[in-house]
């Protein structure tokens, strides 16, 4: 069967090349509208590179290397040559011919196929204007067509994996599908057991698991630790078993990769497909205790794995299920297959990643590597303009950047108070300003000079007409209902700054990190003028935002509109361009604590609570804070409901106390601390989380929970009682002594008074 040319359109799900007698392909693999998954390759394409124009001589007698002439120039103006090699594997190696002839490489480090995807204009989807062939495998197969980068609109499918194995993970026991239209569980029995397919041998029940998988087709595998716990089991059991192991659409074996960087992320390469671990995509969206599959579904779902919780051993508790009650495995296997892609699809976060994806153009799994994202956004622009980026340093050592600025806080207790922040802080001023590297770069005669001194061309900026782009198109999806779309733009507009302040940014440089920063205070100190100007107190201030003590009578939104102007025209006066800052009233608090420095008698940075609507607000305090016992929550989040709504938070206090010494608060005592893979030996010996961690001897999740006992910190270890002899003195004295001081104090109380013989209160 054949595809007429012209009518074919698709989401590029993985974008790669391979290397086919001595010429790389690249392979775009993805979904059509129509719903047939295609494979576009092309072997027209080459790596290149760019050098400054006579450096090309250092490369004399290599017989690889193809010089070229180019109009384009590198940012301080000078000329290039563009030098082409053969396959991608060749271009460190003349990189480092270059740097030893004493020369730079522009531009050599950009990934070969993002390259040929930059060139084409393509991110996440693709128009196909060439005729395609259906293969036997089911794949629309296009050989090198004519591509553009253009909208469509493609449902991905979505396939959720979950392997249950023997607690040494040295044999697969069962393996449940989620997603693609099917629910099923692939069994290793010798029996028929209910609702599942059963397979009398190990191998036979891997070999069906990847026939499945491949009949289904999924373009997303999702899994919850998939690729550290089930494709690495996988992968491990069909290699011990002489099996081979082809998830993908091609009959290649997956790779498992680690990104680079702090957190060493790993990803699975499945030629055609991509892995989704659900950790990752839940972790960056939702702040909890920890991010076992369990909590998450709880917390998100409602309801969790279906074990027995009071099982001393997960591990054993699947295998005692295998042997006993194989029906129970079955039902326990199914549903934690059902939880990812429901918790997934509840939070949006697949939605939220496929409109990253479409905004930048990375491949699924790394749409939060925001430093690779905005290379696929700025070097287009910056190529259209006769302009070539550097090539990132890796060895680049981070330097310390001037981060916002704070206003100092007004401790105490106050009421009527209202928070004004700027939409979007630096995008906007990097839009008023022209704050923009290449601007940097090109700042001549007339240029504007930042607080910090950097100068920056009024007329050469790219970063301004992007954001305005994306600010437009933020506004667009607002008014259609697409919150998705919404969020994704937020994100990777608001990653700009940051990414400007990375080292490992090819675009990195402090001048103009610290001039956005450097704007940001200068504001922010004008807008504190303009209010006090206007006759009101500013209480505090944090990078964009403002809290603000109403007059009586006083109307807040007046007050913003005449601090916008007043904002706008010191800006035009002393700059002469046009202010992009929108100044908006995020809300009123009825009543706001901010609270001293414990033992100071200064305001506490960062840390406030406020009642708003009937609702408690909370910033930074304990409560907010997953490090700490939920007994700390509990107890400042009802003595400031109490102080809010004018009731003696006293009388609550001393109940929760003689509810901890009676133990009978004992679940809420629970330390929660993350714990750094192979790092336990970095930290100091006697810090409490570590030597629970000790003793525990492994941190499933890299997260440890513990307890206080009289004896020292003891880990609580799921489905186990808790360790016993807590030390109730010490949760008295270290966690609810100081939530209950900092809040009573402002009300002329304190901790021991609320225990004891409290004096009368000056309550609201």
């Amino acid at each position: 069967m054949t595809y007429p040319s012209g009518m074919a359109r698709g989401f590029v799900v993985h974008p790669t090349y391979r290397v086919r007698g001595g010429v790389p392909v690249v392979q775009l693999y993805g979904r059509l509208e129509t719903g047939e998954p295609f494979l576009v390759e092309d072997d027209r394409f080459r790596p290149y590179f760019f050098a400054p124009r006579g450096s090309e001589a250092s490369l004399a007698g290599e017989p690889d290397v193809r010089v070229a002439a180019s109009e384009l120039r590198d940012l301080a103006g000078r000329p290039l040559v563009r030098l082409e090699t053969n396959i991608p594997a060749a271009v460190p190696r003349l990189r480092e011919r270059l740097a030893a002839g004493g020369h730079t490489a522009l531009e050599a480090d950009v990934r070969f196929v993002y390259r040929y995807l930059i060139d084409h204009g393509i991110r996440a989807t693709l128009g196909i204007h060439s005729g395609g062939v259906l293969g036997d495998d089911g794949l629309v197969r296009f050989t090198n067509p004519e591509l553009a980068g253009e909208p469509a609109d493609v449902p991905l499918r979505t396939l959720s994996l979950d392997l249950e194995t023997t607690p040494d993970a040295g044999r697969v026991l069962s393996a449940a599908l989620a997603g693609a239209g099917v629910e099923e569980v692939h069994l290793l029995a010798r029996r028929a057991v209910a609702g599942a397919i059963v397979h009398p041998e190990e191998p036979a029940l891997l070999q069906a698991l990847v026939a499945r998988i491949r009949a289904l087709d999924p373009d997303l595998l999702l899994g919850w630790n998939v690729v550290d716990f089930d494709l690495r089991v996988l992968l491990a059991r069909c290699e011990a078993l002489g099996l081979p192991c082809h998830l993908g659409r091609a009959r290649e074996a997956p790779r498992l990769l680690s990104d680079p960087g702090p957190l060493r992320q790993s990803r699975a390469e499945l030629p055609g497909r991509m892995v989704l671990d659900g950790i990752g995509l839940v972790r960056d969206a939702l702040r909890l205790p920890d991010y076992r599959l369990d909590t998450v579904a709880r917390h998100v779902l409602g309801r969790g794995k279906k074990i027995d919780p009071d099982a001393p051993d997960a591990g054993r508790e699947i295998l005692r299920m295998w042997r006993e009650d194989p029906e129970a495995l079955v039902a326990y296997n199914l549903e934690d297959a059902r939880l990812v892609p429901e918790i997934l699809a509840r939070e949006g976060l697949l939605d939220l990643a496929v409109e990253r994806s479409r905004l930048s153009g990375m491949q699924l799994d790394r749409v939060g590597a925001s430093i690779a994202s905005f290379d696929l956004l700025y070097l287009p622009e910056l190529r259209r303009r006769g302009f070539v980026a550097p090539s990132a340093e890796p060895e680049r050592k981070q330097e310390l950047l001037r981060g916002g600025t704070l206003l100092e806080p007004q401790p105490g207790l106050h009421h009527d108070v209202a928070v004004f922040d700027f939409k979007s802080l630096y995008p906007s001023l990097i839009r008023t300003f022209s704050l923009d590297p290449l601007a940097h770069a090109r700042a001549g005669e007339g240029a504007l000079t930042a607080p910090n001194g950097a100068r920056f061309s009024r007329d050469d900026a790219i970063l301004p007409g992007v954001i305005e782009r994306f600010r437009a198109r933020r506004e667009e999806a607002k008014a259609r209902g697409e919150r998705h779309a919404d969020q994704a733009i937020k994100i990777m507009m608001n990653a700009m700054y940051g990414v400007l302040g990375a080292a490992s940014c090819r675009f990195f440089d402090p001048d103009v990190s610290n001039a956005i920063t450097g704007f940001g205070q200068q504001i922010l100190y004008w807008t504190r003028d303009a209010f006090e100007a206007a006759g009101v107190s500013v209480l505090y201030g944090d990078t964009d935002s403002v809290f603000v003590q109403l007059r009586a009578g006083s109307e807040a939104e007046a007050l913003r509109a005449a601090v916008e102007q007043h904002i706008g025209e010191r800006i035009r006066s002393e700059y002469g361009v046009a202010s992009q800052l929108e100044l908006e009233l995020e809300g009123v608090f009825e009543h706001l604590l901010l609270p001293r420095l414990r033992g100071g008698s200064k305001g506490s940075k960062k840390r406030y609570a406020g009642w708003r609507e009937g609702r408690l607000v909370v910033v930074g305090l304990e409560a907010v804070r997953r490090d700490w016992p939920e007994l700390a929550q509990r107890l400042q989040e009802g003595m400031l409901e109490r102080l809010f709504t004018g009731r003696d938070p006293a009388p609550f206090v001393r109940e929760l106390v003689d509810d901890l010494r009676a133990g009978a608060r004992d679940a809420e005592l629970v330390y929660v601390k993350r714990v750094r893979k192979g790092a336990l030996e970095r930290y100091e010996a006697n810090a409490p989380h570590v030597q629970a961690a000790r003793k525990a001897g492994r941190v499933p999740g890299g997260v440890i929970r513990y307890v206080i006992t009289r004896s020292g910190p003891e880990p609580a270890l799921p489905g186990r009682p808790l360790p016993p002899a807590i030390d109730h003195g010490h949760y008295v004295e270290k966690v609810l002594r100081p939530v209950a001081d900092a809040i009573l104090e402002v009300v002329g109380s304190s901790f021991d008074e609320a225990l004891g013989a409290p004096q009368q209160l000056q309550l609201l």
